[in-house]
């Protein structure tokens, strides 16, 4: 069983929260793009058994430490599911439990050239892929939130861009969608290129028609998936 140990507002509506407890000793996720399952029991439950019939969602883990017992999850909050009502107002010590992660995707070798792109709930996998960046690493990283005053930092080497776009008032994906509509094939990177994007599922389809299409990258190097999808609060990313 883990517990919630610290909560860390980094804009209005996104939260990073640290899980400790020593169920966690032995954690490790080795792709960057993991997904493990959180669960959100009302009381601390008193068998496995009734720990996972609690609702549950999936998250990328940030960052951890297996020796000291915690691990560190990003949410965006919107809505009011569970999982948001939870990481944004639960009682320091509220019991969780977690599960996986399972199915990793690790990188292999070097890419000549990185493009991540997603909104908020997709920062966590972009933070830990940049995290893998070497000094001279070169390429993009594009963030989608509302507003100005909800943009989230990733830190990346100084060969790769960092910007954001504003959705303002419209659907979620939509401006992504449409800076990925702009790239061309001639904004191809020279070499190897390693893509990922994720965002609401209606991003699929242009990331697709970029990665796929235009840029004619082998199925292996890139990943377009979504992250959530517009109106199912139990929608799973899939792995």
């Amino acid at each position: 069983m883990t517990h919630l140990a610290e909560r860390q507002w980094l804009t209005p509506h996104y939260v990073r929260v640290r899980l400790a407890g020593d169920d966690l000793a032995g954690f490790s996720s080795l792709g960057s793009d993991d997904h493990i399952r959180v669960f959100f029991p009302a009381a601390p439950p008193a068998t496995v058994e009734e720990l996972r019939a609690a609702p549950s969602r999936e998250y990328t883990p940030l960052a951890w430490d297996a020796e000291a017992g915690w691990l560190d999850l990003e949410f965006a909050i919107h809505g009011d599911g569970i999982a948001s009502r939870w990481a944004a107002t639960a009682e320091i010590g509220a019991v969780a439990g977690v599960g996986g992660p399972r199915g990793s995707l690790v990188l292999h070798g070097r890419p000549d050239a990185w493009l991540l792109a997603g909104d908020e709930t997709a920062v966590p996998a972009m933070r830990r892929f940049a995290a893998l960046m070497d000094a001279d690493a070169h390429g993009r990283i594009v963030v989608e939130v509302a507003d100005a005053a909800h943009e989230l930092s990733i830190a990346a080497p100084s060969g790769v861009t960092v910007s954001f776009v504003h959705r303002g008032s419209d659907a979620a994906g939509a401006a992504l969608a449409r800076t990925l509509d702009a790239l061309t094939a001639a904004d191809r990177p020279a070499g190897d290129v390693f893509a990922f994007v994720g965002a609401e599922q209606s991003i699929v389809k242009p990331a697709r028609a970029l990665l796929q299409e235009r840029w004619e990258l082998p199925t292996d190097t890139f990943v377009a998936k979504g992250y959530w999808k517009r109106g199912e609060t139990e929608y799973h990313a899939p792995h």
